[in-house]
């Protein structure tokens, strides 16, 4: 199984973390810089494509801008991430440039993602720079991020990138061998997972909450970007980036690492970025029947399944379906506003006709319009 994903996988997203780029006493880690560049470079010579998603660039700006600690306040992050972009990616470009290798910068925000129309840009954008042999480094625009439009951490950025460009295979490479039944650094006896087949509560558990001041992820975001491209029909695997020719050498029959197996039903791509990329506005709280039409039989949501409506939304905004114990199992854009899902709510669809007229829509939240989450 390992081999076969590894050798078929042709377009690959890597990202590669902030403690393997940097660090706060000695900044820019060049040699690293210059390694993984040369590494990534033996890949492409073997025929592979790759979107490099890398973190860094607020650690490299605190000693190039004489900061004595990691900022804490958003507007030094910024200030930091600013100072620090230019310099990672005159790097990576000095690198890859020695390399034989050409680079773009593409700095992401949440909200471009968001936007239907932004996302297909940002696809289209960067499928192009690949056709054209261009390595696309990818960053969240740290810069102008604020936490209504930011990804949170760059292991979820780097699950969205995946997603965007239907890659083979996301790549995360930290200072760690790959995933622990236990947190290593607390139990020296736990062992090496070296695949999972499925992220079940007790392997996340093991994930532990461990992370470094330099990053705002740690294990357990590692593992949620696992899920998220699992449910796109992805694989995940996660590497030591500290260690030198791991990277190429996984394509040749190590067992390194950590491999994260794809889930077995694959969400189609609009789908996907209504589940995993949109964030809800509201939610619907559902009756048994509607919950077993929408999960059982593809069914669209009706106002007469809707027991409660929770927040403020607009039509064609995401909203969240809830069961009665109020646990999500789906995700959806719907066709009315709060207001008006809260007068319609419970009631028959030729009641509502009878009472306000046609609506241009009969359902709340059409099939095509809904992803149902495993």
């Amino acid at each position: 199984m390992r081999e076969r994903i590894l050798s078929n996988a042709t377009r690959l997203v890597i990202k590669i973390g902030s403690s393997i780029l940097a660090s706060q006493t000695g900044g820019l880690r060049l040699d690293h810089v210059q390694r993984l560049s040369n590494e990534v470079a033996q890949l492409k010579r073997d025929g592979r494509e790759v979107v490099l998603v890398s973190s860094g660039a607020i650690v490299a700006g605190i000693e190039k801008l004489g900061l004595s600690s990691y900022p804490h306040t958003i507007p030094l992050q910024q200030a930091a991430a600013s100072a620090g972009q230019s310099h990672l990616i005159h790097a990576y470009e000095h690198s890859f440039h020695e390399a034989g290798h050409n680079v773009a910068q593409v700095l992401l925000t949440h909200q471009d993602l968001a936007d239907r129309k932004r996302f297909l840009n940002a696809r289209h954008t960067l499928t192009t720079l690949l056709e054209l042999d261009v390595i696309p480094i990818v960053n969240e625009n740290d810069a102008v991020a604020v936490e209504e439009i930011r990804f949170g951490d760059n292991d979820t950025l780097a699950a969205q990138v995946a997603h965007l460009v239907d890659a083979d295979l996301l790549l995360i490479l930290s200072d760690v061998d790959g995933l622990f039944t236990q947190d290593p650094r607390r139990h020296p006896e736990a062992t090496l997972m070296s695949q999972i087949t499925d992220i079940t509560p007790d392997v996340e558990q093991g994930a532990g909450t461990s992370r470094s001041r330099e990053s705002r992820g740690g294990m357990v975001t590692k593992i949620q970007a696992a899920k998220l491209v699992g449910q796109y029909g992805l694989p995940t695997l996660l590497l030591n980036g500290e260690t030198p020719g791991l990277l190429p050498r996984v394509f040749t029959g190590s067992e390194d690492g950590t491999l994260f197996l794809p889930q077995g039903r694959k969400l189609p791509s609009r789908k996907h970025w209504i589940a995993f990329t949109l964030r809800p506005k509201g939610q619907l709280v559902l009756d048994s029947g509607a919950v077993e039409a929408l999960t059982l039989r593809g069914k669209s949501l009706l106002p007469s399944g809707i027991v409660d409506v929770k927040g403020t939304f607009v039509s064609g905004d995401p909203v969240s379906c809830v069961d009665a114990t109020g646990k999500e199992f789906a995700k959806g854009l719907v066709n009315f506003s709060s207001d008006v899902v809260f007068e319609m709510k419970g009631r028959k669809t030729q009641d509502i006709r009878r009472e306000r007229g046609t609506h241009d829509y009969e359902e709340v939240i059409h099939r095509d319009n809904l992803a149902v989450l495993s």
